[in-house]
């Protein structure tokens, strides 16, 4: 008997299309990208390492600088009031030079000490018959001094600050105004000659410094102020009037004729030539004069101003 086919009543099932995923929506990471990532990941890193370091280290910078300044306390304004008690305190611990002073240290090197020598003996030849003050002026050794300091000596010496002595000899006088201008010998190496100022601009108080040797003592220093200008003087002697002095109460004494009368800059403006004491004793009372520089300067034939 002929066998029949029998066919199932249920639909045959299609085959499937392979299912596509793309890329971006597979969860998944492919193999090959797996594989790849950390190789790339290591080079990167190589090849940042030393500026992430530097990087790191200026940050690490920013920070302390950062923390130091916010732990700092803040800088307190100075004021006035700061500013003058720190100049007080200053002044009360280290007290500042006198005027005098300042000018002594500015004059020193250009005093010397001049001496007259000779008695009426060859014996005698160097007994000291006068002893007064002189002031540099040139640094060949050209020293400013009294008349009356070297007259009547047969010789003269002369002591310079850092004690070197050395013959001197009259080179020029000026009577009228009793000046003298002596050269010694043999100077020192380091001889610095006085500043000079002009008279023009004095006034009556102005203060003014002596340095000279009174009594043959020095140098010594006396400070005082200006009491006059163009006053006139007559010598002990009377044989001599000398117009146009400045007219100082700095202590003067014999021994100092012939030495500077200073500013307190230490500019010479006069050189002391007498004192004035009515009793006719040769000691101080309060009373000197000076010649004004410009006539001492022109017996040298010089003109400064």
């Amino acid at each position: 008997m002929k066998r029949v086919t029998l066919y199932s009543r249920s639909t045959p099932s299609r085959p499937r299309a392979p299912q596509v995923q793309l890329p971006e929506q597979n969860n998944e990471v492919p193999p090959a990208t797996v594989a790849k990532t950390p190789g790339r990941l290591r080079k990167f890193l190589q090849r940042s390492r030393s500026p992430l370091l530097v990087f790191a280290g200026a940050l690490f910078a920013l920070l302390l600088v950062y923390t130091h300044s916010a732990t700092r306390p803040p800088v307190r304004e100075l004021t006035q009031k700061d500013i003058d008690a720190a100049v007080l305190r200053t002044l009360e611990t280290k007290p500042l030079p006198s005027r005098a002073a300042e000018a002594y240290e500015l004059i020193k090197g250009s005093v010397v000490r001049v001496r007259g020598l000779g008695g009426d003996d060859e014996a005698d030849k160097d007994d000291e018959r006068s002893v007064g003050t002189g002031v540099v002026i040139l640094d060949n050794g050209t020293i400013l001094t009294n008349l009356h300091v070297v007259a009547g000596a047969k010789r003269l010496n002369v002591v310079f600050s850092d004690g070197l002595e050395a013959d001197a000899t009259v080179i020029g006088t000026r009577p009228e105004h009793d000046l003298a201008v002596i050269k010694a010998a043999t100077v020192p190496d380091d001889l610095v000659p006085a500043t000079l100022r002009s008279t023009a601009d004095l006034r009556l108080g102005d203060e003014v410094v002596a340095v000279g040797f009174p009594f043959g003592i020095g140098p010594s220093v006396s400070s005082g102020v200006i009491s006059g200008l163009r006053r006139e003087y007559r010598s002990p002697e009377g044989k001599r009037l000398l117009t146009n002095l400045i007219q100082f109460d700095a202590a003067a004494n014999p021994g100092s004729s012939g030495g500077p009368l200073l500013t307190t800059d230490g500019e010479v403006v006069g050189i002391v030539t007498g004192i004035l004491n009515p009793s006719k004793q040769p000691v101080f009372i309060g009373i000197g004069f000076a010649v004004p520089i410009e006539n001492a300067a022109a017996a040298v034939g010089l003109s400064p101003f």
